[in-house]
């Protein structure tokens, strides 16, 4: 697992505070924990919000303490890995999310900061648009993807992982940037549009399959390329060096934990018209 700069995940103030307050394996539909929803309301009125407790239609007070007020910073606590669509539609403010936590995080945000202190489920950052995502932990399937029947995933934003992610990791994205530090699953930027993955560990197999343009950067150990893409030179990426230079400087990533240094650039998917690009750093440096 790679090393995510502590100045991103420096989220501690006043704000509101939900905190879980059982354990349980039933869904959590909670789309109302969202900084947007918080707006000039006190903590009676977010207790009140709506959520869905499995098929029941409950109040967000019946599963959480709700503490504090302000939209700005929002933390939240407990067994949350049954709890889903936390920050969906956000466009401004901060969620800071301790522990595990469930699928659709950040889905649709346009705007704000979500930071997990542990490992999120699938479709993180699904369609988001601006914004920013930091998972310490692992995510798993999905993240920045389209969902099922959709033309594009993510149009903007950046994602960044800490430890692995599963397969199809920025499937259809069409924008935005997507870091992994770990290891992840097949079919990574399978469908890109425009865009850019960077992953750091293993990159599953068949990365970049109908892919029509946009960037996956491989750091790590990468799979022989479908036959669809063919070589075409070796050279130091700039644009690479600019991109890792800001990521340090904004406190996100420590500038060792991606290297820098000379490509392998393959072009394709060449079913699709051939003008993506996968670059694999040579490991004999």
């Amino acid at each position: 697992m790679g090393c995510i700069a502590c100045a991103a995940l420096a989220l501690d103030g006043a704000g509101v505070t939900l905190t879980r307050k059982e354990s349980s394996s039933i869904p959590v539909e909670a789309d109302s924990i969202c900084p947007d929803r918080f707006v000039g309301l006190g903590p009676t009125e977010i207790a009140a919000l709506p959520v869905f407790y499995g098929r029941r239609k409950v109040e967000l007070g019946d599963l959480f303490d709700v503490e504090g007020v302000g939209a700005d910073n929002v933390t939240v606590s407990g067994d949350l890995r049954a709890v889903k669509k936390i920050g969906q539609g956000m466009s401004m403010g901060r969620v800071a999310v301790t522990g595990d936590v469930g699928p659709h995080l950040g889905a649709y945000m346009s705007g704000g900061e979500i930071v997990v202190h542990g490992d999120a489920g699938d479709w993180v950052g699904a369609h988001m648009s601006g914004g920013r995502i930091v998972v310490q932990g692992n995510a798993g399937h999905f993240p920045g993807a389209a969902y099922s029947g959709e033309p594009h995933g993510v149009r903007g934003g950046t994602i960044i992982v800490g430890g692995d992610a599963g397969r199809e990791v920025g499937g259809r994205m069409r924008r935005g940037l997507i870091v992994v530090l770990g290891d992840t699953g097949d079919f990574a930027g399978a469908g890109m549009l425009a865009g850019s993955i960077f992953v750091g560990g293993r990159l599953g197999g068949r990365p970049g399959a109908g892919m029509k343009r946009g960037t996956i950067v491989a750091f790590g150990e990468a799979p022989e390329l479908l036959p669809t893409f063919r070589y075409a030179c070796s050279y130091r990426p700039v644009f690479l060096r600019c991109y890792l230079q800001s990521l340090e400087a904004s406190g996100l990533l420590d500038g060792r934990v991606l290297p820098d240094g000379e490509f392998r650039r393959y072009v394709g998917d060449m079913n699709s018209g051939g003008g993506g690009e996968v670059l694999v750093r040579d490991q004999s440096q």
